[in-house]
């Protein structure tokens, strides 16, 4: 089942602390805090590490809005 792109919101953060279990909690630039996770493209690629002040654009499902996965880390 393919997933749908109206089931998840793109929004920018920044990660505050890392907690165990590659999770993140995540920020966002509307004040509201998450936990994340990295994507499955970024934990294979071992090149990107995400690190406490980085700024990341997380996926944010409707379903769980307290849960997200992080997509991309800016520079």
């Amino acid at each position: 089942m393919a997933k749908d792109e109206d089931e998840y919101i793109r929004m920018r953060g920044t990660v505050m602390k890392m907690l165990p279990d590659s999770t993140f909690e995540v920020k966002l630039d509307s004040g509201f805090e998450l936990l994340a996770k990295p994507s499955g493209r970024m934990r294979r690629g071992r090149g990107i590490r995400v690190l406490p002040g980085d700024t990341v654009d997380v996926e944010v499902s409707t379903y769980d809005p307290t849960r997200g996965r992080i997509v991309w880390r800016y520079r």
